[in-house]
């Protein structure tokens, strides 16, 4: 897990906490709403870096593919 979207857990997780010690109605409430974007921060944060490493292994296997049929085509490396 990222260090952005384990920041955004524990802010969600002070957020649940000040709603579960509030008195008012309105400070709950924000507090609740707070914790849901911090959360939806947090699995969007997830999903970048999930789609970050797809693309890097995609660039990784793109690569090591154009190497091999490079060293096949070179006549150097070439059996005759």
């Amino acid at each position: 897990m990222s260090s952005d979207a384990t920041f955004f857990r524990k802010q969600a997780d002070q957020e649940r906490s000040n709603a579960s010690e509030a008195n008012l109605d309105n400070v709950r409430d924000r507090c609740e709403r707070a914790a849901r974007s911090w959360e939806a921060m947090a699995a969007r944060a997830e999903r970048t870096e999930a789609m970050r490493d797809q693309r890097a292994a995609a660039t990784r296997a793109a690569s090591t593919l154009a190497a091999s049929e490079d060293a096949e085509s070179d006549p150097v490396h070439s059996e005759a």
